[in-house]
């Protein structure tokens, strides 16, 4: 009945009309996700009464009550069939202001016009084939990235900027060709990050140091989500760089990388929000060329070289680690150097072992961007060294007993999902430059089994990667306590079914055999 009465009222009346019964339409179907199959072929004839309106002279309100039902409509995948036709695909990307024509965006009555237009195409794109194909003969990647180009330093148009930016990823997700486009032909790589600059009002203190006021509020809302949606076009654009890396790429993914970094320094306006942004620099940070990742730490300024410090060594036990960490104006430092994006990272990644769920999807990202970066710099892995394996003093629980990080990470080392407990056992291995003995030490023999069959390193030795020798980090406890651990003993079963030392199942059962032999 409701598509019935819109249909009559488009088809016939004047523009107030319609605007009325679409904007009645819109309020009611908001929330609608799923439609009456009974129904399908008025909502088909809807949207084409639709189009034919929007290539009237309307008023901006009515183009916008238009564009709202068609936004609805256009989440049925069913509906999109008949009207997804190149001259439609033109009047949507006429009334978003992608036509290389539309020189300027000055007119901010057109701006919801643009947006609802934006949400149309992103809709219909994602749902419907003939419309992926049509984005890719209309050149529509381009047009976006004109767009944004307009856009770019004008923080007042954000709806604007993230629904391109939207549209950007749905295009670079379903098309490896539109990934290639936007890489090379047009520079998709500093366009995105200069977006990134914007949402966070970065201002440059170095080449790859920004200025990050801790006293600052947080992004808000519009900001935070232009960047969720940045960080999503970018992973697409550079999803396959590590294999690909050029050396003249190295300063434009420094760039990108010291973005993430001030990224991963900032708050959005709620928990979730500040997650959510997190989650998506840490996925990008992955597509980095490890070798671009230094500077993700950086010297201290001189703000931050201030006469106050304090070792964590006057912290709490449980914060407790070597004296070359120390915390300088709520900076954690190691080595003279800024830890504190690889503190976010490592803060991040505990959050997600501590969820307890979805660990492959959560967890193996930030632990896959750890272990590179361990392997890859000294002071990042020694640094981590320092807050998951500092020296040991607790020698009386198992490794995979507690609460510390170390004893997380350790209870990983044997999930059942076995992505999860690879990298786990791989992140801890790196950490200890992958020398054997310094593994069993902190983990136990029998956690780490699994990785040292994986690499034929049951037998003792280290791994094929170089790594600089530290001094020995044993604590006293650990030097009192190592002579009286047991040796691994070979194990087997006696008759009665219980477990003994190889050598003395096998003398009982020698025994066995002898006394029921035949002695005839």
């Amino acid at each position: 009945m409701d598509e019935e009465r819109a249909l009559y009222i488009v088809r016939a009346g004047e523009a107030g009309a319609i605007e009325r019964v679409l904007r009645d339409y819109s309020d009611k179907h908001r929330a609608t996700f799923k439609f009456e199959s009974t129904d399908e072929d008025k909502r088909k004839k809807l949207c084409e009464g639709i189009f034919k309106v929007l290539l009237k002279d309307i008023p901006t309100t009515c183009q916008v009550s238009c564009l709202e039902v068609l936004r609805i409509l256009s989440r049925d995948k069913k509906v999109l069939v008949p009207v997804t036709t190149k001259e439609n695909m033109q009047i949507l990307l006429r009334l978003a202001k992608l036509n290389e024509s539309d020189d300027s965006l000055e007119k901010v009555s057109e701006f919801p016009v643009i947006v609802e237009s934006l949400k149309c195409l992103c809709n219909i794109v994602f749902n419907s084939q003939m419309a992926q194909q049509l984005s890719l003969e209309l050149n529509l990647a381009a047009k976006l990235c004109n767009l944004l180009r307009k856009c770019k330093d004008r923080k007042f148009i954000n709806d604007i900027k993230c629904f391109d930016l939207r549209l950007l990823f749905v295009l670079s997700l379903l098309h490896t060709d539109i990934r290639s486009q936007l890489r090379y032909e047009l520079q998709g790589l500093p366009l995105l990050t200069q977006i990134l600059e914007s949402a966070f009002s970065i201002k440059w203190t170095d080449e790859y140091e920004s200025a990050i006021d801790r006293n600052g509020p947080p992004l808000s809302p519009q900001e935070t989500d232009c960047a969720i949606e940045a960080l999503k076009a970018l992973f697409n654009v550079t999803v396959d760089s590590w294999k690909v890396h050029k050396e003249g790429d190295s300063h434009q993914f420094r760039v990108m990388a010291a973005v993430l970094r001030h990224c991963l320094l900032i708050v959005g306006p709620t928990e979730d929000k500040t997650e959510e942004l997190h989650s998506n620099a840490v996925n990008l940070l992955s597509n980095v060329p490890v070798s671009c990742l230094d500077v993700l730490i950086c010297p201290l300024t001189h703000e931050e070289t201030a006469p106050e410090a304090t070792t964590l060594d006057e912290l709490p036990s449980d914060k407790t680690a070597e004296k070359e960490t120390v915390l300088k104006n709520n900076t954690m430092v190691y080595n003279g150097m800024n830890m504190e994006a690889i503190h976010v990272l490592l803060s991040f990644m505990e959050k997600r072992i501590d969820k307890g769920s979805s660990y492959r999807e959560g967890l193996t990202p930030v632990l896959s961007l750890l272990t590179e970066c361990s392997r890859a710099h000294r002071n990042i892995r020694k640094f981590l060294k320092d807050q998951v394996l500092p020296p040991l003093r607790d020698v009386t629980n198992r490794p995979e007993v507690g609460s510390t990080v170390r004893n997380k990470l350790v209870r990983l080392m044997t999930h059942v999902d076995l992505g999860v407990k690879q990298i786990a056992a791989e992140f801890l291995f790196v950490l200890c430059k992958e020398r054997v003995d310094s593994l069993l030490k902190y983990t136990g023999y029998g956690n780490a089994a699994g990785l040292l069959a994986a690499r034929g390193l049951l037998a003792g030795g280290r791994g094929d990667n170089w790594y600089s020798e530290d001094e020995d980090t044993d604590t006293e406890e650990y030097k009192n306590a190592k002579p009286k651990e047991e040796l691994l003993k070979p194990m087997g079963l006696k008759p009665d079914g219980t477990i003994t030392p190889l050598e003395e199942a096998l003398n009982q059962y020698s025994v066995i055999e002898e006394t029921s032999s035949d002695t005839d």
